[in-house]
């Protein structure tokens, strides 16, 4: 591995740290950098409205989708590009919340599956940050296994007419347009009988409902189908094939989520440095000590495990299975580190010192939104399947559904 830059990304990241200097909104920094652990927000401002805002700047700048081609909004940059803007752009890139999975994931699909038409409709705006698009796929009764999904879709003439239901939508209530897989033959095994549409969020017969999560956030929708009427015109690849479309979003998602996620490591160790127990100093604590010791291998090895998918994507290769590997660590840890911030505070929670509350606030937020992203993306059970099956060669779990017609598969309560 080589974490020098080249002379070329060099002269890159110079421009994009003089460009991010002179255009980042620096009135939100500091909120920003205390900003996450499962909690991203502002206090007297919309992070939607000044996320689209930072994206419209972004765009008419030529920084906004950067590897995306310059006829759809992008820049037509290279994947280690884009990575040094991540690095420059900082405690910035949390206004980017809204769009990552448009940009990351929804964007690709059409991409991929849409026509020219489309791309050159569709894609502009949604770099731009005009429209904010969301990935409709997990449903209550599927769990982690997507291709279980019920949301039904019949034809009607040149249209397709959408009931059921989606869970665990993020950005539903803000989106303006969706990717949405259905079944469209339940007489072929489940794999086989789904097609992926595009579909505007403000359709009539689409009603979205908030989730309230414990932390107070409200990220995550259900979203209700009934009756929505989506020209065939809106369909992403053949009638049937969506399986194989899904699978360049769900293949854009992991990489997008593994490449972000935060492990808490800097945040527990800043914490433990500053925090004076009735034992003293959290940091004299041997106990303590071990346990950051333990978390700073782990931080470092995702460190450098992330430099070298992008010692690889510098060389034009296409990186390995880095990605799933490092969000089945991270997740856990950042749940086991908001779990032991807790714990060390004990009855110190009941904090006197603005500085430790404002902490201490922080990693119960962390604690309560940990558990989702290790669902996000596929479970850690989903990822060690692929890690297993992909990686290390090893023969794939017994499906007795795998070749049965999704109607004859025994279920409670199918509709």
């Amino acid at each position: 591995m080589n974490f020098d830059d080249t002379p070329q990304e060099a002269e890159f990241r110079a421009k994009a740290r003089a460009w991010i200097d002179a255009n980042a909104p620096k009135q939100y920094e500091q909120e920003l950098a205390k900003s996450g652990l499962g909690r991203i927000s502002l206090k007297n401002a919309d992070i939607v409205e000044v996320g689209k805002a930072w994206q419209k700047k972004k765009a008419e700048g030529g920084w906004s989708c950067l590897t995306w081609p310059k006829e759809y909004g992008g820049r037509g940059a290279t994947p280690i590009e884009k990575v040094i803007w991540q690095q420059e752009e900082g405690v910035y890139g949390k206004l980017t919340q809204p769009f990552q999975i448009g940009e990351g994931m929804c964007g690709p699909t059409v991409m991929a599956y849409g026509s020219e038409d489309d791309k050159r409709k569709y894609l502009p705006k949604l770099a731009s940050g005009e429209n904010i698009w969301c990935q409709l796929f997990s449903e209550p009764a599927g769990g982690s296994d997507v291709a279980g999904l019920r949301t039904r879709a019949e034809k009607d003439g040149d249209d397709w007419i959408i009931n059921g239901q989606k869970i665990w939508t993020s950005g539903a209530h803000y989106s303006d347009y969706g990717l949405l897989i259905t079944r469209t033959d339940p007489n072929v095994p489940k794999h086989k009988g789904l097609t992926m549409f595009f579909l505007d969020m403000k359709s009539p017969g689409v009603e979205v409902k908030p989730i309230k999560q414990a932390n107070g956030m409200q990220e995550f929708n259900e979203v209700f189908f009934t009756n929505v009427r989506i020209p065939d015109s809106q369909r992403l690849g053949a009638v049937g094939d969506g399986w194989n479309v899904s699978l360049t979003t769900l293949m854009n998602e992991r990489m997008s989520i593994g490449a972000r996620l935060a492990t808490g490591f800097p945040e527990i160790f800043a914490f433990c440095n500053d925090l004076v127990t009735e034992n003293g100093p959290a940091i004299d604590d041997p106990a303590v000590r071990s346990k950051l010791a333990n978390w700073a291998v782990k931080a470092s090895g995702l460190k450098y495990t992330s430099y070298r998918s992008i010692s690889a994507l510098s060389k034009g290769e296409r990186p390995g299975p880095e990605n799933s590997i490092g969000k089945l660590v991270a997740g856990p840890m950042l749940q086991d580190i908001a779990a032991f911030a807790m714990d060390l505070e004990g009855a110190a929670g009941v904090f006197t010192d603005p500085a430790e509350a404002e902490a201490g606030g922080s990693f119960q937020a962390m604690m309560l939104g940990s558990p989702s992203m290790r669902i996000a993306g596929g479970t850690d059970e989903i990822l060690r399947n692929i890690v297993a099956e992909r990686v290390l060669g090893l023969p794939g779990d017994i499906r007795v559904d795998k070749d049965v017609p999704f109607n004859k598969i025994p279920t409670k309560g199918r509709g």
